[in-house]
């Protein structure tokens, strides 16, 4: 894959994860849209293949630390917030337990 279809893709994926990530959140998406297009355009006229592929490899981890550690919370009242977690970073709370179980 080209190196420009690799830049692409990697700006498709951060606004894809951007509009997950900050879903109804109107300032949030915004913010994100205005700081993902500056970064891009900042470096649109870099031509050394090294550091386009370090600013890719950049690209990608930011997407995924987007995704995978964000989390929206709301303000419901004055000392309250309201956490509005994405459904995959839920995960099962088992209690852990130092003496295994006996099977019958």
């Amino acid at each position: 894959m080209s190196a420009r279809l690799k830049v692409l893709s990697v700006f498709k994926s951060l606004h894809r994860t951007r509009l997950a990530v900050f879903k109804d959140d109107n300032k949030a998406l915004a913010a994100a849209r205005l700081k993902i297009n500056e970064e891009f355009r900042k470096n649109k006229d870099e031509t050394s293949e090294e550091n386009i592929q370090k600013m890719i490899k950049m690209g990608s981890d930011v997407e995924i630390v987007l995704r995978e550690t964000v989390l929206q919370m709301e303000h419901v009242g004055e000392q309250r917030l309201l956490l509005r977690p994405r459904e995959h970073l839920l995960l099962e709370n088992v209690p852990y337990c130092d003496q295994p179980r006996k099977r019958s």
